[in-house]
């Protein structure tokens, strides 16, 4: 069965930096592209991410942009976010989904809180 764990959320300053990491099984995984998409505090589900299956093309919210770069090792079946200059309205749980979107397979979460 298809299986999403996300990991590497924290507690982190403004300005700082935070890499997440997602563990994919249960399929193909260069196969598909993988999305990053996020839930703030009393907020719906924000696709933040995404990057295609073989790593050529990577897209962004504008909110994002700059500031987060997605990545991929298809050898080990993961997908990245690195997030960097961090901001307070980055605190949210982030979930890794396969392919794009925010409506398919995804993790359980990891918790990201960005604040002094």
């Amino acid at each position: 069965q298809v299986q999403l764990v996300e990991s590497g959320g924290g507690l982190a300053q403004p300005g700082g930096s935070l890499r997440l990491s997602c563990a994919a099984s249960g399929f193909t995984f260069s196969d598909h592209a993988m999305s990053w998409a996020r839930q703030a505090p009393g907020k719906g589900l924000e696709w933040v991410s995404g990057i295609y299956h073989d790593g050529s093309e990577t897209y962004y919210q504008y909110s994002v942009k700059g500031r987060f770069t997605i990545s991929r090792d298809n050898a080990k079946n993961r997908v990245y976010l690195q997030m960097n200059s961090l901001k307070p309205e980055d605190t949210a749980l982030y979930y890794c989904f396969r392919d794009w979107g925010t409506s398919g397979y995804r993790g359980q979460g990891t918790q990201v809180t960005v604040s002094s």
